[in-house]
C-alpha cells in the first residue's frame, strides 16, 4: 500500500532557501529505496515564511523508514539540522485510492 508523508520543517530564520537546496538535490537513492514522490516548496503567504513543506509518497511505510538508514540521506539530514528551529509539523497515512489513477 502506497504510503504519505507530508511535514513542514520550520527553519532559522534566512536559512529557508538553504534548506530547500539541501532536499532539492538530486537523489537516485531515493527512488531506488522506493520514493514515487519528493516534493519540496515554500510559501511566502504562510504565518512563518521560513517553513518549508514536504510531500513523499512511498511505496510502503516500510521503505520509508528503511530510507533513513541510506547514506545520502543521513548526511543531507546531517547537514540541514543545524538551519532548523526544530517546529515540524505534518502528517502521515496510507493512500487508499487516486481519482488519478486504477487500483
Amino acid at each position: 500500500m502506497t504510503f504519505a508523508n507530508v511535514g513542514t520543517l520550520g527553519v532559522l530564520p534566512g536559512h529557508r532557501d538553504d534548506v530547500v537546496r539541501i532536499l532539492t538535490r538530486r537523489s537516485a537513492d531515493l527512488a531506488d529505496a522506493g520514493c514515487l514522490l519528493y516534493e519540496v516548496g515554500v510559501n511566502d503567504e504562510h504565518a512563518d515564511p521560513e517553513t518549508v513543506f514536504v510531500a513523499e509518497l512511498w511505496t510502503s511505510a516500510e521503505a520509508h523508514a528503511a530510507s533513513l538508514d541510506l547514506p545520502s540521506v543521513r548526511a543531507a539530514i546531517a547537514e540541514a539540522a543545524p538551519l532548523l528551529s526544530g517546529q515540524m509539523g505534518g502528517f502521515r497515512f496510507d493512500v487508499v485510492g487516486s481519482p488519478l489513477r486504477e487500483e
